[in-house]
């Protein structure tokens, strides 16, 4: 199913609108009597969208009940393969989850969601988890604002890709040193990433949600909201092969 694109004032708007999805979403699987996946990414965009769930405490939401997936992680080249980067880091993907999704939903609701992440040493096993847990239900998602890098898919990845180790492009480097400041120099930003492949987010997710927030995403929008199929050379494209799929803007990347 698709959607027109919802175009909202602010991206404080927009992470409203997300964590309304996140919120009625648990609620049903919690009826349902099973966990609710929501797949997540680090960063900018979608940091608004967690105090705006936890703004909802007074609804008393189960958010025990809640299966936080992390997109991607970077990792560090080892003797025998990767290993991932220390969480205590401030551009770790698993810490952010920690510091920036946990524990503000367990101040919040008196619960902690559990958090899922891929394994460096078993890269496909996370694919293998999310299908035996029945896919993932509703699953955030973010465009790079110069090349269209979804999670750490560089342009060029392939359809069918699964979750793996990717070599990091310099324009998907260049845009993290704008999501985490931390990064003073190039030089910085680790050059691997684990991350979650093309098919991974297309054929195991209920529902997609695109977020695409301020001026510097007006590209990343026009060519999202143009696309009827994967294209290789803008992978966040790949939401339109979602199941179900709403894009959510704010004014200033839909040039409104």
């Amino acid at each position: 199913m698709t959607h027109a694109p919802i175009i909202a004032a602010t991206a404080e708007e927009v992470a409203a609108r997300a964590a309304r999805i996140v919120a009625d979403g648990l609620i049903r699987a919690t009826a349902e009597r099973r966990p609710f996946l929501l797949g997540c990414p680090t960063g900018r965009t979608p940091a608004p969208v967690f105090p705006a769930l936890a703004a909802l405490a007074d609804e008393q939401l189960p958010i025990g009940n809640l299966v936080v997936l992390l997109m991607d992680e970077y990792v560090l080249p080892t003797a025998d393969g990767f290993e991932m980067v220390d969480p205590d880091r401030l551009y770790s993907c698993v810490g952010y989850a920690e510091r920036q999704i946990l524990s503000p939903l367990e101040v919040a609701f008196g619960a902690r969601p559990q958090l899922w992440h891929a394994d460096p040493r078993d890269p496909s096993g996370y694919d293998r988890r999310i299908a035996e847990a029945g896919g993932i239900d509703v699953f955030l998602l973010a465009s790079g604002a110069s090349d269209g890098h979804v999670a750490f898919n560089p342009p060029g990845s392939a359809r069918d890709s699964v979750t793996r180790v990717i070599e990091l492009q310099e324009s998907t480097r260049i845009d993290n040193m704008s999501t985490f400041p931390v990064f003073a120099d190039l030089a910085e930003v680790p050059r691997h990433g684990l991350s979650v492949g093309i098919s991974t987010i297309a054929d195991h997710t209920g529902q997609a949600v695109m977020m695409l927030t301020g001026s510097d995403k007006r590209t990343a929008f026009a060519r999202i909201t143009a696309a009827t199929g994967y294209e290789p050379d803008w992978p966040a494209t790949i939401v339109a092969e979602c199941r179900d799929h709403i894009i959510l803007a704010d004014a200033a990347a839909a040039g409104a």
